[in-house]
């Protein structure tokens, strides 16, 4: 595909621009009937993120993906009344129990299960370990006492004054992974076997029956499952009560295509839509990496009369932080033509940590508008800058940052309003922006690298936001060509079900990536394991994203691997076989996951490799790494076909030996190896390995043959799995396996199928979305894969956990079990990719 450099300015800054109004109208190109667990709102990379986790948009925050709020409303004022369309009002909270981050706190613990009446406040634990929280795993950033067991119990005492308790309260908890927790031996938070962050519960009024004047003790216990742990609470309170904009417009739907997402409301006698774009477009990658997304709203009059209508946006510092706690300072900066107001934290401490609960807190935010009449904008507190809107339908280009920059004490609001002024049948429309300037990506193996966008480091803010409002209307028409022929191909290849799933994974996929050019010009397509454990660029993500990368844009498919070629050929890694990852998010120094996974990364390297070169009609990226392919090639030829105890991509299972559908893999990548050398001209090398994998093939058919099926492991009978890695026999017309080897495990799969899906395995109920679309990819009719995706696509229509779409989920209930806005839904293209493959 042949990459355009049309746009060379890039945006820098989270920035808002109002716009005058404009004459074209958008509507949904496809009406989508899927209702998602989230909805993507504001998708640029791993930082900047944007969800709404409910059925409205006015019916709570908007979140960060990790679960965090980013604060950002929305409110349309008709005739002088004010409706809130998105967001929630964000009232000043006080932290009245800290959590670690304010201040490590005393509590008592204990790593052996107590008797008695441990959650009770009157319960003796003076034989319990004294110790500061938070608590957690040796060694994680944010544990202050060490904990090494499944298990932690906690008491805590604390003191809250009766006037508090008379206050709207909140417990905040960070938890990995089940939490139950107590005060005063009532429980008001049990999580389940899952891991949050930053979760900010209200205590209910029936809740607050069991506080008191003085002293109170909150319990907790804490199991961990596998894996990092961790344990941390406090409680907040918040201040001052009053909301301003309490009445909500009716929302009357929603519609998510694959580079927007569509509102509709009523209010006041007015229709309002608004559409969140992000011009996420493969084949533009200065456009791609540009870390903005639109907003646009389109007002008319629904009840036949004229109405005075004006739009308000408010967003605040919190885009710029981790946590509420630090300290931002927020400016006007100085501009000719546009209103933009600055913020970030004083700290810019960039580069500055790594991990997976983390967010962004170096950059700046940046809220701007044109300087028209009819566009107005303010800092300062926000029930201040609320005051202005409510009485003016306008704000007053007043700007009052906080001195102390303290948001804990006051909710500093970064505010434009736009007066549309009288609208009636006919649209009145404008749109904003909403972008991130990181200043410096990703560290690479010791330098840091700026973002894609930046590369050459010539590129200024001002410029950028004058190049992307002079393209806006150019953007919208492509995005909405672009959604019109996704959905139409996707339909084509999987049906109506299967393509409304590609429309909600492909902003997903792609934001939880960051593009940069490395030191050597490379081009680095750089995955965070988001919720799993932060690894960046990690190599059994990138085998199941890979997918989507490669149906419209092999350039970052290569972006997926060129860190991990770089990593062995530059003598930084010395193993016979790829390693896992090159860091923890965002910095890529080198491998930080605490083992490896010798075949499942060789194969899933060689596999992409050969699925680039299938795109591309050629192996030339394959040529230019052909010394350590054919070292990763041997090592599965030596250890592929009954591999060792170790992990494969689904690690979360733990590790075991005999892997049936591991061995499958190493088959495929030995396979992959003589495709390429074929295409090379390297026959002797390509009729040697190719007779290998099948020599292998036929092994494999002996030792796992169960019946009617094939195992899970080798060596235990009665057991099964699905063999996703055997798509690529088919894509790749390999033919290392018989056909009939496919046929007698999808009969065998559609015996073994949930209300929710297919099972990952014979082990548990819980399995891999991404995994039973490459499974259903294996059938010949899409008569049989509508089979595997009428179950999944019912699961996210219903499940009742209000995330990103996780991809590790139940198939006999509605929830997920862990993972959420993973990439590795990028996956679920590998049927598009089928079909393109077919046709070449």
């Amino acid at each position: 595909m042949k990459l355009k450099n049309i746009f060379a300015l890039a945006l820098s800054g989270i920035t808002l621009i109002g716009c005058a109004q404009q004459a074209k109208v958008y509507q949904p190109t496809t009406k989508i009937d899927l209702r998602p667990p989230a909805y993507p709102l504001i998708m640029v990379d791993p930082y900047t993120s944007g969800w709404s986790f409910s059925d409205n948009l006015y019916d709570g925050p908007i979140h960060h993906w990790t679960g965090e709020s980013q604060h950002l409303i929305g409110v349309i004022q008709v005739d002088g009344k004010n409706y809130r369309f998105m967001g929630e009002e964000k009232v000043p909270m006080r932290m009245i129990v800290p959590t670690f981050e304010k201040e490590q706190w005393a509590a008592r613990y204990t790593t052996d299960e107590p008797k008695g009446e441990w959650t009770n406040e009157e319960y003796n634990d003076a034989s319990w370990k004294e110790g500061k929280g938070s608590f957690g795993s040796p060694g994680r950033l944010k544990a202050i006492t060490s904990w090494r067991t499944p298990d932690i119990w906690v008491r805590r005492e604390v003191n809250i004054d009766a006037e508090m308790i008379d206050r709207d309260l909140f417990i905040e908890y960070s938890h990995d992974d089940g939490l139950e927790l107590y005060i005063n031996g009532h429980q008001v938070v049990n999580t389940g076997n899952s891991a949050r962050a930053g979760v900010m519960y209200r205590i209910s009024d029936d809740d607050k029956k069991f506080l008191k004047p003085g002293k109170n003790v909150i319990a907790a216990h804490c199991h961990d499952g596998g894996g990092e742990s961790f344990l941390d609470f406090g409680i907040w309170m918040r201040k001052d009560n009053e909301q301003k904009f309490a009445q909500t417009a009716q929302q009357k739907s929603v519609d998510v295509l694959p580079t927007r997402t569509f509102y509709t409301f009523d209010a006041g006698g007015v229709q309002l839509d608004l559409i969140f774009t992000t011009p996420l477009l493969m084949d533009n990658l200065d456009l791609m990496s540009r870390p903005v997304s639109y907003m646009t709203y389109q007002v008319k009059s629904i009840d036949g009369a004229n109405h005075d209508v004006s739009v308000y946006f408010e967003g605040s510092p919190q885009w710029a932080q981790d946590k509420i706690h630090q300290p931002v300072v927020s400016e006007l900066v100085d501009n000719g033509s546009l209103h933009l107001l600055k913020s970030g934290t004083k700290s810019q401490d960039i580069l500055g940590k790594s991990g997976d609960n983390v967010r962004i807190d170096w950059g700046y935010v940046y809220f701007a508008a044109p300087k028209q009449n009819n566009v107005t904008s303010a800092i300062g507190v926000s029930t201040a800058v609320q005051e202005q809107f409510v009485k003016n339908g306008a704000l007053s280009n007043t700007y009052e940052p906080s001195v102390s920059g303290d948001l804990t004490e006051s909710m500093e609001a970064l505010s434009i309003a736009h007066k549309l002024g009288t609208v009636g049948a006919d649209y009145s429309t404008g749109y904003m922006m909403l972008a991130y300037d990181d200043l410096y990506s990703i560290q690479y193996f010791g330098e840091n690298l700026r973002p894609y966008w930046n590369r050459s480091g010539n590129l200024t803010i001002l410029d950028q936001i004058q190049a992307a409002v002079s393209e806006y209307s150019y953007i919208m028409a492509k995005c909405a060509d672009f959604d019109a022929q996704l959905m139409k191909e996707a339909t084509a290849s999987g049906g109506k079900e299967y393509a409304e799933l590609c429309a909600l994974a492909y902003r997903q996929a792609i934001s939880a990536h960051k593009l940069v050019e490395a030191p050597n010009k490379d081009l680095l397509w750089l995955s965070k394991e988001n919720n799993s454990n932060g690894s960046i660029g990690t190599v059994d993500i990138t085998y199941p994203s890979a997918p989507l990368f490669l149906y419209y844009n092999p350039e970052l498919a290569k972006g997926l691997m060129n860190h991990i070629f770089f990593y062995s050929e530059s003598g930084k890694w010395t193993k016979p076989f790829p390693a896992h990852d090159v860091g923890t998010y965002p910095l890529a120094n080198g491998q930080t996951y605490g083992g490896d996974m010798p075949v499942e990364e060789g194969g899933n390297m060689l596999a992409i490799t050969a699925a680039i070169a299938a795109v591309e009609g050629n192996a030339k990226y394959a040529e230019k790494h052909w010394e350590i392919l054919t070292i990763w090639t041997d090592y599965l030829v030596e250890k592929g076909l009954d591999p060792e105890n170790q992990l494969c991509t689904d690690d979360f299972a733990g590790h075991f030996a005999h892997n049936v559908n591991l061995s499958v893999k190493a088959i495929m990548g030995i396979a992959s190896y003589g495709y390429l050398a074929d295409m090379l001209g390297k026959k002797d090398v390509a009729e040697k390995y190719t007779n290998k994998a099948k020599e292998m093939a036929q092994e494999w058919m002996k030792m796992a043959d169960d019946g009617d099926h094939y195992r899970l492991t080798f060596d235990k009978p009665g057991t099964w799995s699905q063999k996703y890695n055997m798509v690529w026999d088919k894509l790749l017309k390999y033919n290392v396996f018989p056909e009939s080897v496919i046929q007698t495990e999808i009969a065998y799969y559609l015996t073994k199928q949930n209300i929710y899906g297919l099972p990952l395995d014979s082990r548990r109920e819980y399995t891999k979305s991404d995994w039973i679309i490459w499974t259903a990819t294996l059938a010949d009719d899409n008569v049989t894969f509508n089979k595997f995706i009428s179950p999944l696509y019912k699961f996210y229509n219903e499940t009742t956990d209000r995330i990103p779409m996780s991809d590790w989920i139940w198939t006999d209930k509605p929830q997920h079990r862990g993972f959420r806005a993973r990439s590795v839904v990028g996956g679920y293209y590998i049927k598009m990719l089928a079909d393109k493959l077919n046709n070449k």
